[in-house]
This record gives structure tokens, sequence and C-alpha cells, in this order.
């Protein structure tokens, strides 16, 4: 959905690229895809305040970088990060002006079928996004906004009028 938005973006907007200590899967790129880092070069980081938000998922660290988000912000650029529930609370806590749209399959068989599908995970680590997605739900009325992704054409037209209707918003108060 992401990649289908940036594609024809609503306003200046780009993509997080975030930093992880997991590896990195088939056709993956470093500085493309996540920074892939080492736990001592992420740990680092976290010391050194470089994170805007960070936690463990699925047993890896991820986090997203001030230097990936503040810049662009201050140029009117809008950046969307793709993170779990545990770094949109961070980012809550520290970006009073965030918008933060809660995206789930329409059951969790569905979002079961998809993880399998897929093709990338081993069924263990399945399991473990399943038994995360059931926590995750819980919080999904804690975000601005919840797009159900059942159909993808309309989930991307969805995002795309929450993402538009905040530049227009940006451009209405300047």
């Amino acid at each position: 959905m992401i990649q289908r938005l940036l594609a024809d973006p609503p306003g200046p907007l780009r993509l997080s690229i975030s930093a992880t200590t997991r590896p990195p899967r088939p056709r993956e790129r470093d500085g493309v895809d996540y920074h892939f880092w080492s736990n001592e070069r992420f740990n680092s980081q976290v010391t050194a305040g470089a994170f805007l938000e960070h936690a463990v998922v699925h047993g890896n660290n991820y986090g997203t970088l001030r230097s990936e988000v503040d810049p662009h912000r201050q140029v009117g650029i809008g950046v969307l990060l793709d993170i779990d529930v545990q770094g949109a609370e961070q980012v809550r806590r520290v970006v009073p002006d965030h918008i933060s749209v809660f995206l789930r399959a329409p059951s969790l068989e569905e979002y079961e079928r998809r993880l399998r599908q897929r093709a990338t995970e081993e069924t263990s680590a399945i399991e473990r996004r399943l038994t995360a997605a059931r926590a995750e739900l819980a919080l999904a009325p804690t975000y601005s906004y919840q797009i159900v992704n059942e159909d993808l054409t309309t989930a991307i037209a969805e995002l795309r009028a929450i993402v538009a209707d905040q530049f227009a918003r940006v451009r209405d108060v300047g």
C-alpha cells in the first residue's frame, strides 16, 4: 500500500527507512528497504538518542531514525513511518501533530493466509506474528484511523484520502 501511495502521492511525501537488527530477506537491500545493523550499532544509536522510536518486534530491534524524519518535516515533506504498535505509542508521545493509521486484514484467518502465501518466514515466525496480532488489534482504537485491507484498491484510496486531507489541513493553516 505504501509503495502505491508513494507512486502517486497527494503531496510531498516519503517513506522513512527503518533500522533493524534482523537479517535481510531475499531481495532486500541495505539502505533501501531497511538499514540492516548489528545489535551493537543499534544499541549505541539508542543510547545516542538517534531514534524517534524503537522497539523489539518479533525478536528483533526496529527503529525510526530522527535523521529519516526531522529534516524532511522541517521543509514540509510528509514522512510515512511503517511501524508497529509499540513505536506508534512512542510517536504519539513525541510528535503531537502525527496522524496514525492502523492497517489490518479483514480477519486473523486472512492475515495468516497472507503471511503463509508470502513464504518469507518460518512457521514459528508466523505463529509469533499471529500471537502479536491478537494483542495489537486491541490497540486499533488508539489510532487516528483504521483501514481494513479487504480490497487493495479501496484500501489504497482510503489511505490516499487520509494523507490528502492532512496535506489540505497543513495548507489551510499555513
